[in-house]
């Protein structure tokens, strides 16, 4: 099957995370962490944003992902195929962070000398009920603010994911009744989504507010979402290849102005670039030069798929680092050991984040998607192969451009495989027939009782692209013959 990642997007998340590695550590009572900080300033301590690229980026990619398969109608099996995928996904070494992570907090708890347990303004609530809630990821989901809602104090975006995943079968729905309108519509309605955002930076100059966690998940999932719509319609030629890899260039430097001058204005008002986030997505998934083939390189991608466990693995480890900070006076602020010190943490939790991916979430992953009846898996795999077989390493465009819509697309496709095994199943069968009058691989050709299939002299292939080819011929023509005829071309280069 051929990959559907989009290694840009994948390269991209790394970024996101690293931001947010950055802007937690920058609150390290170190003279030389405070130094840097106020040099890069908003750079640094706007990495909060990064959790917001990351609600984009998410939203982007699980509608690439399921919009066909779960988009038509709300049917039961495919909702509950999605759900359990996602939750194979966040949840394992989700868990073993948490756990490990509500052991050190129940010690702080215990043996502590007062009642400060976690590095939050808001203390966790360390009681049975409050760790089912975190056990089962709900733990956001009635509380206006995220302050000491989790344990782990990271992971409250990891609950309001949880949540848009929840509802994501419904929102999809919608979704897919939206994918024909025009690319600027869906465009300009992905850069709209991210408003509320806009106006609550421009205004206080925070997104922290009552219930600004459900914002925040809402429209950045949102606007990503939309955006693939947008990037959905639009034909991948040179030209909108080479406009996106511009666009790509030119989005982070406007982000990083933004970022800057928006401090001319007030604390924290440059959070407004937030509007440019579903923009600099969409174009590094179509770009193909600039910042998109560095994200595509083999170590950005790979510090994507880690970048996951980098987010969870991070906060524990600075917290037991602060701690240190506090309990032992040869780790005083202006001390070598304690900047030496820091630098291992900080660059140990890449350590710690490979690790933790190896060891856990993806064998994880793997073992729980495993657990799912084989039947579950089939038709997903089903969906997608000749889909991304049709317009793969062409410039036709995404799944769906145009007038002819993806299901339909890929409903065709998935008829002409079956084509494909029958005809194979037929080549095969008239071999055993022939061998079996003929007494053995050595029998004479003139006792046998199965004439050998030859390839029809127009196809110019083989069997089986004939076949094909000609059951194709039989079929009056319709909007969706050019798809399938990159698909025979597919077929043929791959048999050839």
């Amino acid at each position: 099957m051929p990959s559907t990642e989009l290694r840009g997007l994948t390269g991209l998340r790394i970024v996101a995370a690293a931001w947010v590695v950055l802007f937690h550590f920058h609150f390290t009572p170190l003279e030389a962490v405070a130094e840097v900080a106020a040099v890069l300033g908003p750079l640094i301590t706007a990495g909060a944003l990064g959790v917001d690229l990351f609600f984009v980026l998410s939203g982007f990619v699980i509608t690439y992902t399921y919009l066909d398969s779960l988009g038509p109608a709300l049917r039961v099996r495919a909702t509950v195929r999605f759900v359990w995928a996602r939750a194979c996904r966040i949840w394992p070494v989700y868990a073993l962070v948490f756990h490990l992570f509500g052991i050190w907090l129940m010690a702080r708890l215990w043996y502590g000398s007062d009642s400060e347990v976690a590095f939050q303004a808001v203390q966790p609530d360390l009681g049975p009920t409050e760790y089912l809630q975190q056990l089962f990821m709900v733990q956001l989901w009635d509380n206006p603010f995220f302050d000491g809602a989790s344990w782990v104090g990271a992971t409250w975006s990891i609950s309001a994911e949880w949540l848009a995943y929840l509802l994501f079968p419904v929102g999809v729905l919608v979704l897919f009744r939206l994918r024909n309108l025009p690319a600027t519509v869906l465009a300009m309605a992905a850069v709209a989504l991210m408003a509320p955002m806009v106006w609550a930076y421009l205004s206080t100059g925070t997104p922290y507010h009552p219930w600004s966690w459900a914002a925040r998940i809402l429209c950045g999932f949102s606007g990503g979402a939309v955006m693939y719509l947008a990037v959905r319609r639009k034909r991948r030629t040179e030209g909108l290849r080479r406009g996106a890899s511009t666009a790509a260039v030119v989005l982070p430097v406007l982000i990083a102005a933004g970022l800057l001058l928006g401090e001319l204005l007030g604390p924290g008002r440059g959070g407004a670039v937030i509007a440019l986030f579903p923009l600099l997505v969409g174009a590094l998934a179509v770009a193909d030069r600039g910042p998109a083939m560095v994200l595509s390189m083999p170590w950005a991608v790979y510090g994507g798929r880690v970048s996951y466990s980098l987010y969870l693995v991070h906060i524990p480890m600075f917290e037991i680092y602060w701690l240190a900070l506090q309990k032992f006076s040869s780790l005083g602020p202006g001390t070598m050991l304690a900047h030496v010190t820091g630098v291992v943490v900080l660059l140990s939790t890449f350590a710690v984040a490979a690790l933790a991916f190896h060891a856990v979430e993806e064998p994880a992953r793997r073992s729980l998607r495993a657990m799912a009846r084989p039947g579950d898996a089939a038709p997903a795999r089903a969906s997608r192969s000749p889909r991304h077989r049709a317009v793969g390493g062409t410039a036709t465009g995404w799944p769906g451009v145009g007038n002819q819509s993806a299901t339909r697309l890929t409903s065709e496709a998935a008829t002409a495989r079956s084509r494909i095994v029958a005809a194979r199943r037929n080549a095969a069968a008239g071999r055993s027939g022939e061998t079996r009058a003929g007494g053995g691989p050595s029998g004479s050709a003139e006792v046998s009782a199965v004439p050998r299939r030859r390839p029809a002299p127009e196809a110019g292939g083989p069997p089986l692209a004939a076949a094909l080819i000609n059951a194709q011929r039989r079929q009056p023509p319709r909007p969706g013959d050019y798809e399938r005829s990159l698909y025979v071309q597919g077929y043929l280069n791959a048999r050839g």
